[in-house]
């Protein structure tokens, strides 16, 4: 019998009292407006309402047993989606495997998809990189999982090093097929979602030879497992990677290839080509390659941001229940979340999460934007949404990451417990800063970016969007009269961006006339690249954070809503100066009184913030089992869960486990 009370805990109830503004408004404008904050709901009770709870205890499984549950829980979501499919759209186009993706569903599979990445990349890269009649024979019964597939790139041996991959993919004329092999141990591919039992066929990225020739990379479609049975084909070696730290039930995967022939038709060939002769056709722009990669990080910004809020939600929630220390030593124990050291632990967070998720619509607007152009055959916008998913997926996975970890510590010894969800939501962030390209790796590219952006603003001719904002930081090195206002940051973070990217150009410069290789200034420059991207991706996320609350979206808004989104906006613009002072300091003349206000502001915004707190996690409108968490639930009965999960421990099944008898006992006997 549950002792978890009916009722919501009164500190909680008394936050939502004493908000300032309306959380269904803030829901609405999070969600994208009316209808699909009520479609997300519809969803979401759909899915996981009738969810038994023990569905959220994988923890206490073996590696063999939670994939096991993973493939079932995959499976009832599926059966679920296509359900809801006949019902919104009976015999209409299939939609439904987009919904697997969706945050609103992720209480569902609680270990993890192991078709996620079929469903968010391998359908995708089947439509950008195969042609019409590819994607029918491959995409369509992958949309329809009547093929279930990974995407490997990645080898044992080399991650975001894509040129270095050792996968090799020969063409035979004589059959017309290509030969693919991974002749050594460091090129067996690791690490694909899915490849491990669930897949029966992969995206291969293999080096393209024909005639011993490289021709660049290539992506290839190849069939794992039989289709009846499932077992491995010839010259096919594939499994299980093992247990990781997150993605418990995700069947990450290796494979390796032995003389393995798939027909020529089988290479995705829209933007490259092998002709039944052997001629081969390049690609009009190498990188679309690439661009599925690109689609992936606009989605793991996603992802990652909506981890830092539902940290955010649990903590915050937490901390108004959680009560300790007296402020004053006769006081009663106070709601930690009035200690402003706690404050300014959680409330930079929530400004975070609100910061990435603005910044991956604009992101997906671009994608969109530049997918249409690739149709057309205008590539120009490229080497911009190149680096802009790039950099956005540094910050958002290394502000995640460091974000889920400072949430946890804020929620002390209790965050500890796995019931609180921390360590998982930690663990998927982690993995994000090195999975779909290590993230200093793609700093570097952003750096390379800038070193041909920089250039082209001292020359005074023309920049694409995201790097405008160079020419007038060049004109203007400094802010001449400092007032402190949103304006006067984000300018300061851009001059001293600008100035940042100019060290590292002059550096580099300096280096190759010094005599280096291409190769080695770039090299010795790293440290200054990789601090001018950072800098770089900041002014990206301050200036459309910005533009959300200032602009004319305002005027969309109530007064309440626009006060509460300018708080958050205050926090989140000063606790940036802050950090990045020390570049500031730089380019602009800063007096001491000018730093103190900053501090000042920092404590007061804190306090504005702490009012409506709850109110705005709420605002988020988590799901309690997408939570999945003893600290977090909406009704705030935070030790009754930890109790009653305690209790549920396998541990706890038998008073005396039988370790006890047959080991312990007759060694403490044993007079050692």
């Amino acid at each position: 019998m549950s002792i978890i009370p009916k009722t919501v805990h009164p500190d909680l109830q008394k936050e939502r009292y004493n908000a300032s503004f309306d959380v269904e408004e803030f829901a609405m404008w999070w969600h994208g407006g009316e209808e699909k904050l009520k479609f997300k709901r519809f969803l979401e009770s759909y899915v996981l309402d009738d969810l038994d709870e023990n569905a959220f205890r994988f923890q206490n499984l073996s590696h063999e047993d939670i994939y096991n549950s993973a493939v079932n829980d995959f499976i009832r979501l599926a059966t679920k989606l296509r359900e809801l499919q006949e019902k919104l759209n009976p015999g209409g186009t299939d939609i439904w495997p987009a919904y697997h993706s969706e945050p609103e569903v992720w209480g569902a599979i609680p270990a993890g998809n192991m078709f996620s990445v079929h469903l968010e990349m391998v359908v995708d890269c089947i439509r950008q990189q195969g042609t019409d009649e590819q994607f029918q024979k491959f995409g369509v019964p992958s949309q329809k999982l009547q093929i279930g597939g990974a995407y490997a790139q990645t080898e044992l041996g080399h991650g975001t090093f894509v040129r270095g991959l050792e996968t090799r993919a020969d063409f035979d004329r004589d059959t017309d097929e290509f030969v693919l092999n991974t002749p050594t141990i460091t090129a067996y591919k690791w690490w694909p979602g899915g490849l491990g039992h669930s897949a029966n066929y992969c995206i291969v990225a293999a080096n393209l030879y024909i005639d011993n020739e490289p021709k660049g990379l290539a992506m290839f479609m190849v069939p794992l497992r039989d289709m009846e049975t499932h077992m491995p084909l010839p010259g096919i070696d594939v499994g299980d990677i093992g247990k990781r730290m997150g993605f418990a039930g995700v069947n990450n995967g290796f494979l390796g290839l032995k003389d393995v022939r798939i027909p020529r038709t089988n290479m995705l060939m829209r933007h490259s080509q092998v002709h039944r002769d052997g001629t081969f056709v390049q690609s009009p722009v190498p990188v679309l390659t690439y661009f599925t990669m690109v689609f992936v990080r606009c989605l793991i910004v996603r992802n990652m941001s909506t981890l830092l809020s539902i940290a955010a939600t649990i903590a915050t929630r937490y901390s108004a229940v959680r009560r300790q220390s007296p402020i004053n030593p006769n006081d009663p124990e106070p709601q930690i979340i009035d200690h402003v050291t706690q404050q300014k632990k959680l409330f930079p967070e929530i400004a975070n999460s609100i910061a990435y998720k603005l910044a991956t619509t604009e992101v997906k607007k671009l994608y969109g934007q530049t997918s249409e152009d690739i149709k057309r055959g205008e590539f120009g916008r490229l080497p911009e949404m190149h680096a802009l998913s790039c950099i956005l997926k540094v910050l958002c996975t290394t502000a995640s990451m460091t974000g889920i970890e400072t949430l946890r510590l804020a929620c002390g010894g209790h965050g500890y417990l796995v019931s609180s969800n921390m360590s998982n939501l930690y663990a998927d962030a982690a993995a994000s800063c090195t999975y779909e390209g290590e993230n200093t790796v793609l700093l570097l590219q952003v750096g390379r970016f800038l070193m041909k952006s920089y250039p082209r603003a001292m020359a005074g001719k023309e920049l694409v969007p995201t790097v405008a904002y160079l020419s007038e930081a060049i004109k203007h090195r400094t802010i001449e009269k400092w007032t402190g206002s949103w304006q006067d940051i984000i300018k300061a973070l851009q001059i001293s961006a600008a100035n940042k990217i100019s060290i590292a150009y002059e550096n580099l410069t300096a280096r190759r006339k010094a005599g280096q290789t291409e190769g080695e200034a770039a090299n010795n420059t790293g440290i200054e690249l990789t601090q001018a991207a950072e800098l770089h991706g900041i002014c990206f996320v301050v200036s459309t954070f910005f533009e959300e609350v200032k602009g004319l979206n305002s005027e969309k808004r109530s007064p309440a809503l626009n006060k509460v989104l300018e708080d958050l906006l205050e926090l989140f613009l000063v606790s940036t100066a802050l950090k990045y002072m020390h570049e500031i300091l730089r380019v602009i003349e800063l007096s001491d009184d000018n730093l103190r206000s900053l501090q000042e502001r920092l404590e007061n915004v804190l306090k504005f913030v702490r009012l409506n707190a709850v109110a705005i996690c709420d605002g988020f409108d988590y799901h309690d089992k997408t939570l999945k968490s003893t600290l977090g639930c909406y009704d705030g009965n935070v030790y009754e869960r930890i109790f009653e999960e305690a209790k549920r421990s396998p541990l706890n099944k038998m008073p005396v486990p039988e370790v006890i008898h047959t080991h312990l006992k007759p060694f403490m006997k044993s007079n050692l």
